[in-house]
């Protein structure tokens, strides 16, 4: 049976909260899934940690905003397969690639990945 987009959507919102508990050490306050053709846009709301948001209101707030970005992308990169899996399972189809960015202002999180073709929607 296919999923619906919404339900597609929403196993990769828990999946995707449940990657960043068990392997970043922290869950989202809010994550939103949107399926759009060929890419999926996953954007997690409140993912820094207090340490990185007190790190970011110092002094050195440019070097800060840098090394968190940098410490974010290769943990991101580091579990690519572990996205590659999870995606894979929920959708049936692969990572062509992965994209993302954190905003040290926001504390949001985008992630991006552009899949071999459109999921099957039902």
């Amino acid at each position: 049976m296919k999923k619906s987009k919404g339900q597609l959507e929403a196993e990769i919102s828990d999946a995707l909260t449940s990657f960043e508990k068990e392997h970043m050490g922290r869950g989202p306050i809010e994550t939103r899934t949107y399926i759009v053709d060929d890419m999926i846009i996953v954007r997690l709301k409140g993912v820094l940690t207090k340490a990185e948001l007190s790190l970011v209101k110092s002094d050195r707030n440019i070097r800060a905003r840098e090394l968190i970005k940098q410490v974010r992308i290769e943990l991101i990169e580091n579990g690519r397969s572990i996205f590659e899996e999870m995606i894979k399972g929920i959708t049936r189809r692969r990572i062509r690639s992965l994209h993302t960015d954190v905003s040290t202002v926001s504390g949001e999180k985008i992630i991006v990945f552009t899949l071999d073709r459109p999921p099957e929607i039902g």
